[in-house]
């Protein structure tokens, strides 16, 4: 194993040293990779997160804080965390006005009830034990909070599918070798959306963990999905909106 790419058994510290080696211009790469439309995805987890002015939220996996910063802009209260430091490290350089904090997933440093939502973006993939994770953004969610998570997921339309993995396997590693300080850590990734579960049997997961209310809907046919939940004990303010039934594959994913 490269001493700067993790395995599938996703070892912590392996894991956080390999997004350590990739910080500088993990960024960059994820946009290049993507075309662009990462921007897009994550417009659309600000949107589904919908946090107001007063809200706290949890932004898991935060990375450098490119994620958090929307609602650092908005007035929200953002905690941005990872469990990288070389991660954290560069999104303080770049946004030091954003209180990032080092954070295991599957250990949170906060207090019960700490939070209206939590949120994670393409991290829930790198935790060892998702079921551990999810029971832990259960306990530091307020009664009737919301969880958001995106995802990549499996595409809907098979011969889709069938170009987005010849991609995944064959393009991206190429590709991240022209842009990335840490190339071998993208061929983990390619890998790591192979394992990950389709979109039900994530919602499955999150149930398990104890949230309710859990549904989802896919972004660019399946290549991504985001799956909401409200932790038990209210109603929440997600849970007015119009939103598929638990455990239908839902809307289309706002034009993304």
């Amino acid at each position: 194993m490269s001493p700067t790419r993790a395995d599938l058994d996703k070892q912590p510290h392996e894991v956080a040293r390999m997004f350590d080696a990739v910080a500088r211009r993990y960024d960059l790469t994820n946009t290049v990779l993507t075309g662009g439309i990462d921007h897009l995805w994550r417009r659309a987890v600000t949107r589904a997160v919908d946090a107001a002015p007063g809200e706290r939220v949890l932004d898991i996996a935060a990375g450098t804080g490119t994620s958090s910063e929307p609602y650092a802009d908005r007035g929200v209260q953002v905690v941005p965390a990872d469990f990288s430091h070389g991660m954290l490290a560069e999104g303080y350089r770049r946004r030091p006005d954003l209180p990032f904090t080092a954070a295991d997933a599957m250990r949170l440093p906060f207090a019960d009830d700490s939070f209206d939502v939590v949120t994670v973006s393409f991290g829930l993939r790198n935790v060892a034990d998702v079921g551990v994770a999810l029971r832990e953004f259960g306990r530091v969610t307020r009664p009737g909070g919301r969880l958001v998570v995106c995802e990549f997921s499996r595409p809907v339309v098979p011969v889709f599918s069938t170009v987005y993995r010849n991609y995944l396997m064959r393009a991206l590693p190429q590709v991240a070798r022209r842009v990335s300080s840490n190339p071998e850590s993208y061929v983990y990734l390619a890998e790591s959306i192979r394992a990950w579960p389709a979109q039900r049997e994530l919602a499955e997961q999150v149930r398990a963990a104890g949230w309710e209310q859990v549904r989802w809907r896919n972004l660019t046919g399946g290549v991504v999905a985001l799956h909401h939940a409200v932790a038990p004990g209210g109603a929440g303010r997600g849970a007015a909106a119009p939103a598929p039934a638990e455990g239908t594959d839902g809307v289309p994913g706002d034009g993304v």
